[in-house]
């Protein structure tokens, strides 16, 4: 394929387009500087290291949406439909699981364990069954460094203090947890756990409010960073979500009148519930299983709505609704942007990578007028592989996870469409799989901008320095994927998409945009032990 010229978008300053170039050419852009920012210096301090994605060479280059919640009241079968909607979720969290019921003498029990909610409560039915009730909550995660392995940081949390039993599911990030966690700790709070939810049950329990509801909306003044919360008694069940909205939570309703919580509509539609509405940012919503009855409350001062657009790009499934828009028609429309801007006219067939990257190839075919093909086939079966003792063998598992269709790829120009580059592992691994299979040539296109900033609010991405697009321009992320040509759809055109809507996004990690910036622990003064002399 011919060389084309690399043209920065006018307001991002970030090349969109990159193709295989002649050796004498020395025009380069940067995606970002490398230089640690103020903010990746606040940032490092504010947060536990990333997840170590090296330890699974064939896993996926995306980041990791950490948490899921789910949650239902007036059902007598709530711990039922609990278990099989945090199934529905299990895409946002797959390293532990836990359910929280509410029985009919108010006393609330617990159920959790490592591992995928089929294999914590399928395969052990008595789990279920010693959770009664009609009213239950559930979480699912993802963990950060060092927590995958705990099952003191697997949700619900479930506390007791002096107004009964609370029990918590938490999805978010808490950009001030450790200058709060160190305030508490300094006023004598004793921690058990590794969680930023935990903070947040501190900060209920020493509130002077009452009721409930005030010593709830304490709390959250105090909170800052992204908080998708479920909170159940012996006889509420309570949604809240932050003053911005970073996270989904919506609510709907069942046949029998029972009120259900998720973080995505897929979930209601499996269990029946008919979606109602968003719980809106900064919103409190408290049912009472008593009556059923619903209220609603303005938990704090309203701040400009920024929803996590990475929730379109990746994380929900494509048969939800996330923030007002049809999940799948929002990828459709960001592969028909990126055909627009940057065709492939030399090619033959368009593939998505499976499974987030088929609606945006779908969009990129309708729009260039290239076949559609499935030139790739993911299996969903192989887990995360750890006995991997040289490069070969690393290689073949690749191929376990992802198999090309050989008639759909010798001898072809090919068009491969993902919806993001991360690190560029995963990416340079599917050139290499295309070429070993045939193809001629390898376009890649990218369904969103170029990741150049770590998320602040629930998502588990890697540390700037490990993202391609912030270390490289765009000709040398090309190189190293090893493709014929590359571009990303430009942040200009993402915004274009929303229209009158894109300020309500947030796009912190192609931007650097940070609606809330940590908050840098203050020193404390050590608290001096009654055992001293």
């Amino acid at each position: 394929m011919a060389a084309a010229a690399a043209t920065p978008t006018a307001s991002s300053g970030l090349i969109r387009y990159a193709a295989a170039a002649p050796a004498h050419s020395h025009h380069q852009a940067r995606c970002s500087s490398a230089r640690p920012s103020l903010l990746a210096l606040r940032h490092r301090a504010a947060r536990p290291a990333p997840f170590d994605y090296d330890g699974d060479e064939t896993g996926d280059d995306h980041p990791r949406e950490e948490c899921g919640v789910f949650g239902v009241v007036g059902d007598p079968d709530a711990t039922s439909l609990c278990y099989l909607g945090l199934q529905k979720l299990q895409h946002r969290g797959e390293e532990g699981t836990g359910i929280a019921a509410a029985g009919e003498d108010g006393t609330i029990k617990l159920e959790r364990g490592l591992g995928l909610v089929g294999d914590v409560f399928g395969a052990d039915p008595t789990r279920l069954a010693r959770l009664p009730g009609h009213a239950a909550i559930g979480h699912v995660r993802y963990s950060t460094a060092g927590a995958a392995a705990s099952l003191r940081n697997v949700q619900p949390f479930l506390a007791g203090y002096r107004f009964g039993q609370l029990a918590v599911a938490h999805n978010g990030n808490l950009v001030n947890y450790h200058a709060l966690r160190n305030k508490l700790e300094a006023q004598g709070s004793i921690f058990s756990t590794s969680s930023d939810t935990e903070v947040i049950q501190h900060l209920i329990a020493t509130s002077l409010s009452r009721p409930l509801l005030a010593r709830i909306c304490d709390a959250c003044e105090r909170l800052a960073g992204a908080y998708s919360l479920l909170f159940l008694t012996a006889d509420k069940l309570l949604a809240v979500r932050d003053p911005f909205g970073f996270r989904p939570l919506v609510m709907g309703r069942r046949r029998n009148g029972a009120v259900v919580f998720a973080s995505e509509t897929c979930a209601l539609d499996l269990i029946d519930a008919a979606y109602e509405r968003e719980v809106e940012p900064g919103e409190v919503v408290v049912v009472d299983r008593r009556d059923m009855s619903v209220s609603s409350a303005c938990l704090v001062p309203h701040r400009p709505r920024k929803s996590c657009v990475f929730e379109h790009i990746y994380f929900a499934l494509p048969n939800s609704v996330v923030f007002g828009h049809a999940v799948h028609e929002r990828r459709s429309a960001y592969g028909r942007a990126l055909a627009e801007e940057s065709p492939a006219p030399t090619a033959d067939v368009v593939i998505p990578v499976p499974d987030s990257g088929f609606y945006a190839a779908l969009g990129f075919s309708q729009t260039s007028g290239l076949e559609f093909q499935q030139g790739l086939i993911r299996w969903h079966y192989s887990g995360r592989s750890f006995i991997q003792p040289s490069q070969a063998i690393r290689d073949l598992a690749v191929k376990l996870k992802l198999a090309p269709v050989h008639g759909v790829i010798r001898g072809k120009s090919v068009v491969v469409v993902d919806d993001s580059l991360v690190r560029g592992t995963t990416s340079s691994k599917i050139v290499r799989l295309l070429r070993d299979a045939g193809a001629r040539e390898v376009h890649m296109r990218i369904a969103s901008p170029p990741v150049i900033g770590s998320c602040l609010y629930g998502i588990d991405t890697p540390s700037e320095g490990e993202l391609i697009s912030n270390r490289m321009d765009l000709e040398g992320v090309r190189r190293t994927i090893g493709c014929d040509s590359l571009a990303f759809l430009s942040l200009d055109k993402l915004h274009s998409i929303y229209g009158d809507e894109a300020p309500e996004f947030c796009d912190a990690c192609f931007s650097r945009n940070y609606p809330v910036l940590p908050t840098v622990p203050e020193p404390v003064p050590e608290l001096v032990s009654a055992f001293e002399d």
